[in-house]
This record gives C-alpha cells, sequence and structure tokens, in this order.
C-alpha cells in the first residue's frame, strides 16, 4: 500500500527500491565507500558463534568487498554476514540507506543494532534482491522491521551503531558486493 505523497519505484520481487517524498530532493552523504583500509572496518561474523556451522569470509576487491561462503540452518545455525560497528552518529533526519550492490540473485538483508537491545541477536531487519550487475538499492528505514516483540517499532537512525550486510535463513551459497553505502 502506497503512502500519501511517496513516490515508490518497485524492482525485483516487489521490494521498494526507492522511495521519496514528491518533490523532495535527496542529500546523500557518504557513509562508507570501502575506500582505503575498507576490510579493517569491516568484520566478517557467522553463526559459529552460536554453535552453528555456516562459513564463508570476507575479500577485498577494487571495488568495494566481498561477503561470500556457505549459509547452512544445520545445527540452529543460518547465517553470514559483514558487520561494521561505529560511534559516530548517523544524521536524525536521514530517511534511509542506498546501497550500491550486486551478487549472485539471492535475497540478503540488512541489519541495523543500536544501543539497548536486549539481545545480541535482536537488530532491525531489511531484505534486499541482488542481480549480477551492480545496482543502487534505496531501503527507507521505515522499511526496517524490528527482528523480535518488545523491541521499538521503528529504527532511530541517530541511535544506529552497527550495520551488516547479511546471508541469512536459508541453506545457499551466500555471494554479495557492497561498493558503497550513502544515508540520503
Amino acid at each position: 500500500m502506497c503512502k500519501a505523497g511517496y513516490v515508490r519505484c518497485r524492482g525485483l520481487g516487489g521490494n521498494v527500491m526507492s522511495i521519496m517524498f514528491v518533490g523532495q530532493s535527496l542529500t546523500d552523504t557518504v557513509f562508507d565507500d570501502f575506500s582505503g583500509d575498507a576490510a579493517a572496518r569491516w568484520d566478517f561474523v557467522a553463526d559459529g558463534v552460536m554453535g552453528g556451522v555456516s562459513s564463508g569470509s570476507l575479500e577485498r576487491f577494487d571495488a568495494g568487498l566481498r561477503l561470500h561462503g556457505m549459509v547452512s540452518t544445520r545445527n540452529n545455525g543460518g547465517f553470514i554476514q559483514m558487520r561494521r560497528r561505529f560511534s559516530e552518529p548517523w544524521s536524525k533526519d536521514a530517511s534511509g540507506l542506498r546501497l550500491s550492490v550486486r551478487g549472485n540473485g539471492a535475497r540478503y538483508y540488512v541489519f541495523l543494532k543500536t544501543p539497548g537491545l536486549a539481545r545480541v541477536w535482536h537488530s532491525f531487519r531489511a531484505a534486499f534482491d541482488t542481480t549480477e550487475s551492480w545496482q543502487d538499492i534505496d531501503i527507507p528505514f521505515d522499511m526496517f522491521a524490528p527482528s523480535h516483540m518488545g523491541m521499538p517499532a521503528m529504527v532511530r537512525p541517530s541511535e544506529v551503531n552497527s550495520i551488516a550486510i547479511v546471508a541469512y535463513g536459508d541453506d545457499y551459497e551466500a555471494d554479495v558486493s557492497v561498493r558503497e553505502i550513502r544515508l540520503y
């Protein structure tokens, strides 16, 4: 259902690819362009931290970072991720994230964390689908859903202190590359 005053562009699988108010101009802020030592800013995390058997790695390439591996739901697992923690707050006026990504056609997720979440596995989550070609995907903050009951209904961008690109929830080969993340 479209909200009054919004313009939406739908992409693969009906996912919202971009959203903005009619007449609104976007003021972009680069969060990470993956230049310099990007691999030092991002961590690889797999479900082995909770007994799972998923495996993978994070690779630096000329345009960004690549997350790839095998996601397995065996032994209560089911994820691999590239995660960045940070302390510099995002603007409270930001409307969403713009990802420049490519992948193997699978669905991936962005997980956002804020201080004070009750459990380490709690996050605000939004899905996106990939193609083999580079694409820019806009994900408005109001599309991020809390992962568990008892969490705030919406994420506040100024409180976010961790972002992760995640292969999650099914048995599959993950392969997603990211070359830029912007706030809009």
